[in-house]
């Protein structure tokens, strides 16, 4: 029982959860499959096409973790886009989910994987916790959640389409996106497979 408490709790990652896979890749690396080119370009999800008019899929990655798929990330992007300075531009990630996992254990894995682009204040770090765990619920297999970063004004989310609480802060929603995208990055892999093409 003890060993299957532990597995469930390394199991609760997901929007920003990539540090706790981190903690245990030496000995069971993740592994990042990349989208088939010559797949059909997915369907734009209906709050992407609202926020960000002409977005593209721009790259997308499947987190696996012991060959179990946990989500599929897509990062859509508008026209002009440059990955080598993308919080300066609006655009959404997309994350669909194969597993079940808490929201409260995201928001804390979403924070420790932050850290890893630079020091933040107990306020800042309290406040952004707090105000993530009321923003990200707990998931099932079939859920979808999109992410808007919008540069000088912060980051919104939908869960299945439905709004979720705003977080009003550039600076939370740069480092928080910067979980995927930043170099300080734990999975350079899917970074290099959502940023695949570099511009549009």
């Amino acid at each position: 029982m003890q060993e299957r408490r532990g597995y469930s709790r390394r199991a609760a990652l997901g929007l920003g959860g990539l540090a706790s896979w981190t903690l245990i890749s030496a000995s069971y690396p993740s592994t990042c499959r990349a989208a088939n080119p010559a797949e059909a370009s997915p369907p734009t999800p209906p709050e992407v096409q609202a926020e960000l008019p002409g977005a593209q899929a721009l790259g997308s990655a499947t987190l696996r973790f012991l060959g179990l798929a946990i989500y599929e990330a897509r990062l859509w992007v508008q026209s002009g886009f440059n990955a080598s300075i993308y919080a300066l531009s609006p655009f959404a990630l997309e994350l669909n989910y194969f597993r079940n996992l808490s929201g409260a254990l995201i928001a804390e894995r979403s924070l420790k994987e932050m850290r890893r682009q630079g020091p933040l204040s107990d306020e800042r770090e309290q406040a952004w916790l707090q105000a993530m765990m009321r923003t990200f619920p707990d998931v099932k297999a079939g859920d979808r959640i999109t992410g808007l970063h919008t540069p000088g004004a912060g980051a919104r989310f939908w869960f299945n389409g439905q709004i979720r609480p705003a977080l009003n802060d550039p600076d939370f929603s740069r480092i928080f996106f910067g979980i995927w995208l930043s170099d300080a990055t734990s999975e350079p892999q899917m970074r290099s497979q959502l940023l695949r093409r570099g511009a549009v």
